[in-house]
């Protein structure tokens, strides 16, 4: 009995249960906003879900507390790789399911309670496979702004770019990896000056693009330009492609400062599917904006922000290069995540299909998202001792 308990009682000691505690303020702010949102389902099957990958979430989060993960990835990177090649190759099976999103992004197996996001789980592995080739360079005291070290880390985040927007097609999903590895090569010491190059050059390609050549093809108004054209003019397609949005900020607005009331939002409590859609998943801070106003609005991304600020907090105490690049990596996923959501909700972005982390219902979201915090425990679990420190 007492080596059953010995690894709980280890968590309790090395953990990090404050990272632990906002995570699970957040999902229990989430999980209120899911039920308030699923109540014209008439079905409890969302917030029974919601709720048992939170359960399963915060058991990720105390097993991966435990791992060394510097040795783990440096003695399988090379399965670690496969697995995230062949996880998002199953998309291309029966398994595969698009759900009329336009994203080929999840798997159904038949008889398992939720289905999986391959592009979500992914990102995780993707974050310490990063990692470790940028401790590697570094150990080996090669500049990691020199460009065959540039080549070898952004080759790795290239390579994924690619397969997941041939296989899934998910555009918003491709700028989560960016900006990852964006805020870990930025951690690691790239110069200033290729942030300039290749932001500068990409800007200018997607400026050349919108005025010069897309409005003399037949894209400009394929589905995926429209969701940026309307973020532009709210005018251009109010009933087609910014009717989301529309709805969205329609919501939030009618909220003010403190809101309609909790399960008492018009647009939210509304049996029509179409009168505020994706309000469980996409649009749930619309929800939040709806029911439970400014007020509410702000106290959620108080919350996240400071979940943000513990993984960045703990990465600058790591104990070593590689468990700092892995805080960071998922610092960045999660201010990247919460920034593109909301302002899709404040229709100053456009439509990119991500959620809100820890508030949107999704189970294989929230087991990822917790599996993430997990690593930052990890690193945390293994901080050194401030005499001991640098």
């Amino acid at each position: 009995m007492a080596a059953l308990f010995s690894p709980i009682r280890e968590f309790f000691k090395k953990g990090d249960l404050v990272l632990l505690s906002l995570c699970l303020l957040a999902s229990g702010y989430g999980l209120l906003l899911v039920f308030s949102a699923t109540r014209y389902l008439n079905s409890n099957r969302p917030i029974m879900v919601q709720a048992l990958a939170v359960v399963l979430g915060v058991a990720a989060y105390m097993l991966l507390t435990m791992v060394d993960f510097h040795l783990f990835v440096e003695k399988n990177w090379k399965y670690i790789l496969a697995f995230n090649v062949v996880f998002i190759l199953l998309l291309l099976t029966p398994l595969g399911e698009d759900y009329n999103s336009g994203n080929l992004n999840w798997i159904h197996i038949p008889g398992f309670p939720v289905d999986m996001q391959p592009n979500e789980i992914v990102k995780l592995p993707f974050i310490l496979l990063l990692s470790l080739q940028i401790t590697k360079i570094q150990e080996q005291e090669r500049d990691i702004s020199s460009l065959p070290s540039l080549i070898q880390i952004g080759g790795h985040t290239i390579f994924m770019l690619g397969l997941i927007a041939v296989v899934c097609g998910d555009m918003g999903m491709c700028v989560v990896y960016m900006v990852i590895f964006a805020f870990m090569a930025w951690a690691s010491g790239v110069k200033l000056r290729w942030f300039l190059l290749v932001g500068g050059g990409l800007i200018l390609t997607v400026v050349i693009l919108w005025l010069f050549v897309l409005p003399e093809t037949s894209l400009w108004t394929d589905y995926r330009i429209m969701r940026f054209r309307v973020v532009f003019d709210h005018d251009l397609d109010p009933q087609g492609r910014g009717f989301q949005q529309t709805r969205s900020i329609l919501a939030i607005g009618s909220g003010q400062l403190f809101g309609q009331g909790y399960l008492q939002g018009d647009y939210t409590q509304s049996d029509y599917s179409h009168t505020l859609p994706a309000r469980h998943t996409d649009f749930i801070f619309a929800v939040c904006g709806e029911e439970l106003g400014l007020i509410g609005c702000v106290l959620l991304l108080l919350i996240l922000g400071a979940v943000v600020l513990r993984c960045i907090w703990v990465g600058r105490h790591a104990s070593s290069p590689f468990d700092a690049y892995v805080c960071m990596g998922v610092a960045a996923m999660l201010l990247i995540q919460i920034t593109l959501n909301v302002g899709m909700c404040l229709y100053i972005l456009p439509v990119m299909g991500l959620t809100l982390p820890f508030i949107s219902y999704g189970g294989s979201s929230i087991i990822t998202l917790f599996a993430a915090m997990g690593m930052v425990s990890s690193a945390k679990a293994r901080t050194l001792p401030s005499w001991l420190r640098d």
